[in-house]
């Protein structure tokens, strides 16, 4: 059956010995006396409460769903979902990484960032109640106003309320410049909104007594497309003169969707009938406002999806060390039973370290961008926020989309490793499948990531924010191009980095001849770019494992094990991509419409 174990070592090792992030908090004010010690405890009891409260409810909430009921707009979560938040919310967790001054932690991101890792692992659907909050939470401590901030932030932070963010409608997903929601102004400084939103994550539960929907909508003076829309908080119960909920808002969940994963997350169709708001920061800069939201929430996807290649990657391993399945080709590997276990077969561990080497990658990738977001919000020299800022900017889209691909490939070749077994929903590999699935659509579909990184970030600044990450990949080249034992990883590392260069510039003249060309080389280029990060990171952990794997711990000896498979059986994939990339728009554009 189906099992989790939080993967501490592993987030250790790259915590403290890959990033060495006590030298980095030691630099910034607000976690200057944060220790390892620290850090260890708080991941060790986060792995508890995920192991042991979250992961039993995964199973049966996918099972159970939500129950919707149209009489008066409400939503059940599944038997024990309430029950457990409430822990959650006991234990401090909603406060982890929240700013004191409303309640909070005052933890670093980057530790938020591995216990979220957990939460995604052992129950995806139930994490997107929480997860959704602290976005709420991070939009209007950015944007909100003093009054705002006082009101919703303390109960967000302690968990006591939840939050939302409402974009999406049934005519308009990505293209939020479409969007048709109408805020008018009142004599009270309020406004009243109507409108109809869709596939509103959390939009509507009962594991807290209020909900704090962030809603874009358009002033009745708003120009046209992205510039004329703004944003607006909007609770389901208005708070009455002590803060606590009130009289019911006119903001209603009219639907639940019924999906082919997330179950237990109640996704929802949100009517808006003169409902009451608030602006939230300036009036039509509403989608600037919210991309703190949305950016928070592309990281979280990533997130998500890297607890489910986890999840799988164990669950396949251990059916792996007991299934019984046919001979070793090399000869019998048990001789005393009637079969071999299936590991001994190569394929069945080309699909596991697939999986292991995306997860591994993934962790160091994420906790390395988690730590730039750190600086970007505390180190005191402008300069390095600014410098953390872009870079975190640059690989925003790289972690949703690389990760997420990433995970239905894992997924899917753990499911492969049951055989028959894996397509039955009581081992649980199939929910996985479901799960991972979405991950690649909601928050940007992964071609919107892919042309945000391609056309915005890397051609629209001529790869100024690409050049700069790969200086500190030549750095590490240089560094170590001399060690021979270094060699089987530096030289394709050093490889792929000079063909990112030269396929930048490639597409970057193509486009300026035909803007097709960058819809066409996007989503390759996008994979091509992923794995020259994750080269770069699986070079610098063989490198300390390298150093390490004569102590006798053979956890460095499965990290060069895993990253030699890396080099040698998925990097190659950048083989094809690149010449996907390279190949252009006419194959695509070529044929009439009429002809589809």
């Amino acid at each position: 059956m189906p099992r989790y174990h939080p993967p501490l070592r592993d987030m250790q090792f790259v915590l403290h010995e890959l990033l060495q992030v006590e030298q980095t908090f030691a630099q910034l004010p607000a976690h200057a006396e944060l220790d390892g010690d620290t850090i260890n405890q708080v991941l060790e009891e986060g792995g508890k409460f995920t192991a042991e409260v979250l992961f039993p409810l995964n199973h049966s909430g996918d099972r159970e769903g939500c129950h919707f009921d149209p009489a008066n707009h409400s939503v059940t979560t599944p038997k024990g979902f309430k029950e457990a938040y409430r822990q959650y919310v006991e234990a401090g967790w909603p406060a982890l990484a929240c700013d004191p001054e409303f309640g909070g932690q005052g933890l670093p991101i980057t530790l938020n960032n591995a216990f979220y890792e957990m939460l995604n692992a052992s129950n995806q659907a139930w994490t997107m109640y929480p997860g959704l909050s602290h976005g709420a939470y991070e939009c209007l401590h950015a944007h909100g106003t003093a009054e705002q901030k006082a009101l919703y932030l303390p109960k967000l932070v302690s968990g006591e309320w939840t939050g939302t963010m409402c974009l999406t409608e049934p005519h308009c997903g990505t293209d939020l410049g479409m969007l048709k929601s109408k805020a008018a102004p009142q004599p009270d400084g309020s406004y009243h909104l109507s409108g109809s939103k869709i596939f509103i994550s959390a939009g509507e539960h009962d594991l807290a007594p209020n909900i704090v929907h962030l809603v874009l909508a358009r002033l009745p003076d708003a120009p046209a497309g992205t510039k004329g829309i703004s944003l607006f908080v909007v609770p389901k119960f208005l708070p009455d003169a002590s803060g606590a909920p009130g009289e019911r808002n006119r903001i209603y969940c009219s639907a639940i969707e019924h999906k082919m994963g997330i179950h237990a997350n109640a996704t929802c169709q949100i009517s808006l009938d003169d409902a009451t708001g608030w602006l939230v920061g300036e009036p039509n800069r509403g989608l600037h406002a919210m991309f703190v939201m949305m950016n928070a929430a592309r990281l979280g996807v990533g997130m998500q999806s890297l607890g489910l290649t986890e999840v799988a990657y164990q669950n396949a391993a251990a059916y792996a060390r007991d299934r019984l399945q046919s001979r070793s080709l090399t000869g019998p590997k048990a001789a005393d039973k009637p079969a071999d276990p299936i590991i001994v077969h190569p394929d069945v561990r080309r699909m596991l370290l697939t999986a292991r080497a995306y997860a591994e990658g993934g962790r160091a990738f994420t906790a390395y961008v988690a730590l730039l977001i750190d600086r970007e919000l505390s180190h005191p020299d402008p300069e390095v926020r600014k410098e953390a800022a872009d870079e975190v900017s640059l690989l925003t889209p790289v972690v949703k989309a690389f990760l997420t691909d990433n995970a239905w490939i894992a997924c899917s070749e753990a499911l492969q490793v049951y055989g028959g077994h894996g397509y039955i929903a009581e081992w649980g590999m199939e929910q996985y499948v479901r799960d991972a699935r979405i991950n690649m659509i909601y928050e940007g579909t992964n071609t919107i990531q892919s042309l945000d990184l391609l056309g915005r970030k890397v051609l629209m600044d001529n790869g100024a924010k690409l050049r700069k990450f790969g200086d500190q990949i030549k750095a590490f080249v240089e560094q170590h191009g001399t060690d021979e034992k270094m060699s089987e990883f530096i030289t394709p590392l050093a490889d792929i980095g000079d063909k990112v260069g030269k396929l930048s510039m490639e597409i970057g003249m193509k486009a300026f001849m035909n803007r097709d060309e960058v819809g066409a080389a996007a989503v390759p280029y996008l994979r091509v770019v992923g794995h020259l990060v994750f080269s770069y990171f699986f070079a610098r952990m063989a490198n300390i494992a390298l150093e390490k794997e004569n102590t006798g711990d053979d956890f460095y000896k499965a990290k060069l094990a895993t990253a030699r498979f890396y080099f040698a059986r998925l990097l190659p994939e950048t083989a094809m991509l690149i010449r996907q990339a390279r190949s252009g728009s006419q194959s695509l554009m070529a044929m009439d419409e009429h002809l589809f």
